[in-house]
């Protein structure tokens, strides 16, 4: 089975750094945005994740003869898959974004 993706400081919780609690406050004509970077890339995983828990559990249902309808499990892996993949892309942003940030002169 799947587990669960380990969060950044080994607690359990997501490290935020000091002083950005919200992203985009006051944009939009006042309309707070909320939230964080880091929560939103929390958000994101933890909802990949619960996907392809779902897909796998459909899946195995399915194989021990459960009564889960074909296209069900199909769909369930599909989704599955479109997150995985915009996941991976977005991780190969975030090392594209370092490396670039690394290479830049101080």
């Amino acid at each position: 089975m799947i587990t669960g993706i380990g969060m950044l400081d080994g607690a359990g919780k997501v490290k935020e750094p000091a002083g950005v609690s919200e992203i985009g406050a006051g944009a939009a004509g006042g309309v707070s945005v909320g939230g964080s970077f880091a929560t939103a890339l929390a958000d994101a995983a933890t909802t990949a994740v619960g996907n392809l828990q779902h897909a796998e559990q459909l899946s195995v249902q399915t194989l021990q003869g459960g009564d889960i309808q074909t296209r069900d499990v199909v769909d369930a892996v599909m989704n599955a898959e479109q997150s995985l993949q915009a996941a991976v892309a977005i991780r190969d942003k975030i090392v594209a974004a370092y490396l670039e940030v690394s290479r830049m002169a101080i």
